[in-house]
């Protein structure tokens, strides 16, 4: 908003926020619980480091943290309506026929044993095992910027093979166990159900190939999708040919086929991906034409893809 006074900017955000929390309201039953809801989100987006209950108690003026306890816990609401209502909000800003979803996981490491998924597994966030959580995502990626428009938790077989757990972290008692590929699966399906406008799809190697492939070919969707170093890869109707694993192909291309792109700053600087960019790599859409990756992408969209 340039050029705008701040005492305009704050009453958009004001604005933008009793928007937002008149759109929740539909969820709750009961007023007041539509009230400590909105003073959740308040405390969520307030400046404190550390998100606690006592902190966001104290925000709201609540003398402890039992009602901001009760909307995540006791509370009756439908989590799976708000993953909606937050979709459809970002497609009111973001809706673009050419966008991208990229699918990724994160971790959210934990000391406990308690938190519904935790356990030893390997997380990008901490580059190696640890006891942590797991979460899939979907991003929804456009000229216009970008925002998450879905999530799944992902279970580990020690938790769904162990009903008693399972009871006590109030999992839904037909959740069984499910491959971060198969909620992936779910998330562009659902997406694709909810007539999500999108051109493609972008991943990394966990989820390359098999279903997610085969679900978005059936669909006519474009996708980028990594792949490991000893996947095979062979080329068609091209004057240099190429077939081999994609780690020997990559060794052997020489300097020139690549360019390094930053996807933004980290707190060690520039964050620098080598990309084989400036050679045109085609991929074929199921229902549209010739795709060359990155001319026909803006840099916006090539540094979210790479984040």
């Amino acid at each position: 908003m340039a050029g705008a006074s701040i005492e305009a900017t704050l009453e958009l955000w004001a604005s933008s926020l009793r928007d937002v929390k008149a759109r929740l309201r539909s969820l709750f039953t009961q007023e007041r619980v539509a009230a400590s809801a909105g003073l959740f989100l308040d405390g969520l987006l307030g400046d404190e480091r550390r998100k606690t209950g006592w902190m966001r108690a104290e925000a709201a003026g609540d003398p402890g943290p039992w009602r901001q306890q009760a909307i995540l816990g006791r509370g009756r609401w439908n989590a799976d309506d708000l993953r909606d209502m937050v979709r459809d909000y970002a497609l009111e800003t973001l809706a673009d026929d050419d966008a991208v979803l990229v699918i990724d996981e994160t971790g959210f490491l934990k000391q406990g044993k308690a938190s519904c998924g935790v356990g030893r597994q390997y997380t990008g966030s901490a580059g190696k095992i640890t006891n942590c959580q797991i979460g899939v995502f979907g991003c929804y990626v456009s000229q216009r910027g970008y925002a998450f428009i879905d999530r799944a938790l992902y279970l580990p077989k020690a938790w769904t093979d162990d009903p008693t757990r399972m009871t006590a972290a109030h999992v839904p008692a037909k959740t069984s166990f499910a491959t971060k590929t198969a909620l992936a699966c779910a998330m562009i399906e659902r997406t694709i159900a909810a007539k999500v406008p999108f051109g493609w799809v972008a991943a990394d190697s966990v989820y390359g190939v098999g279903a997610v492939e085969t679900v978005l070919r059936r669909a006519g969707k474009g996708y980028v999708l990594g792949v490991s170093s000893d996947h095979s890869v062979h080329s068609w109707g091209k004057a240099r040919p190429i077939a081999g694993t994609a780690g020997a192909i990559a060794q052997d291309l020489p300097a020139s086929d690549w360019t390094r792109l930053s996807a933004g700053e980290g707190t060690k600087g520039a964050r620098l991906h080598c990309e084989r960019l400036s050679l045109t790599i085609n991929v074929r859409s199921m229902t549209g034409p010739i795709w060359s990756w990155p001319t026909s992408m803006p840099p916006n969209m090539v540094a979210a893809i790479l984040a």
